[in-house]
């Protein structure tokens, strides 16, 4: 094997690598849903929907109800 051959087959292997890298690094941030709870209605003590304070609880003796949504606004199956 002469030493050309040698330089030429460590440098494609050292190209490879490198790509491998790049890819993996950059591709967990291209699809990162970030998927958050978001609050959709309120219920008193009663058990029912406090009126005209949707969709955020103002006020003591209200349960907070949400929903995990992804940022289009949807809530991905399995994650509630």
């Amino acid at each position: 094997m002469t030493s050309s051959l040698t330089m030429k087959r460590m440098a494609t292997a050292f190209g490879a690598g490198a790509a491998v890298l790049a890819l993996s690094l950059g591709g967990a941030g291209v699809a990162d849903a970030k998927i958050q709870p978001v609050d959709t209605s309120c219920t008193n003590n009663g058990g029912h929907d406090a009126g005209g304070q949707q969709p955020t609880c103002k006020g003591n003796g209200q349960t907070q109800n949400s929903e995990n949504q992804n940022p289009s606004g949807f809530a991905p199956p399995g994650q509630n």
